[in-house]
């Protein structure tokens, strides 16, 4: 089958859940008593050991994620989004259109206000009153040009964002939401945790507390369970007395 599959984040809260649940069931509960091992350091071993445990129920882990992965593209198949700008984003020439939408108000109010200025400039100095008459006409007309323009790229805008927001709506499905509405996803949810629980977490819990109980875990390698203060330099086993030097020999 060959690599283990690597276990998702958004799976972990659910390692975590299982993890408690078997900590806390009687049989290794009464196995931490006997031990002595702490509990939070029996919890730390077994989210540390996330991928041995893991891999002995890939199979189950496998199906459920194929069956997730297909819940969601399927949703998120039907209702694809435009990327960015106003209209139909697959139309030859919509990315010009959205470029003109923008520009055109700006470039329509800048001209409406150098025609004024000009216009009403000569107006005010009493000279070529033909000219000052057609900037001014020009430029009241590039003034409604502008504001017509704008309002029009306003109603688009928020027509695309309502319709952005629709689509991601339906286009990224909440995980809870899809499990809910899938009663084969759910199962293979359940039957992966099962088998998490049972043929991965539990085993290897049950090995750590038989290796912390066992008679002398704690020599050569050192016990994984044991306190720090009895690691230190000044600790030191019962009856131990030192080194006591050899007494001179007798000539």
């Amino acid at each position: 089958m060959g690599r283990p599959s690597r276990l998702g984040d958004e799976d972990r809260s659910d390692y975590a859940s299982a993890l408690d649940e078997v900590i806390a069931s009687p049989e290794i509960r009464r196995l931490l008593e006997l031990s002595g091992a702490p509990v939070d350091r029996l919890r730390v071993r077994g989210l540390a050991a996330v991928a041995r445990t893991t891999a002995a129920a890939d199979a189950e882990y496998r199906r459920y994620t194929a069956l997730r992965l297909r819940a969601r593209g399927g949703r998120r198949g039907d209702g694809a989004a435009p990327l960015s700008g106003p209209g139909d984003q697959e139309r030859p020439g919509a990315g010009v259109l959205a470029v003109l939408g923008v520009l055109t108000p700006v470039l329509a109010a800048v001209a409406a206000a150098t025609f004024l200025l000009l216009g009403y400039g000569l107006r005010l100095a009493g000279a070529l009153s033909a000219l000052a008459d057609t900037l001014v006409g020009v430029g009241w007309f590039s003034l409604a040009v502008a504001a017509v323009t704008a309002l029009v790229s306003v109603v688009a805008l928020y027509r695309t964002a309502a319709k952005q927001s629709a689509a991601d709506a339906v286009a990224v499905p909440d995980p809870s939401a899809v499990a809910a509405d899938s009663p084969a996803l759910a199962q293979a949810r359940q039957v992966w945790l099962v088998a998490l629980r049972d043929r991965g977490i539990r085993p290897f819990l049950l090995q750590e507390l038989a290796e912390a109980a066992a008679p002398g875990a704690g020599e050569g390698r050192g016990s994984r369970f044991s306190s720090p203060a009895f690691a230190g330099p000044d600790y030191a086993r019962p009856g131990f007395e030192g080194s006591t030097p050899p007494a001179p020999r007798q000539p």
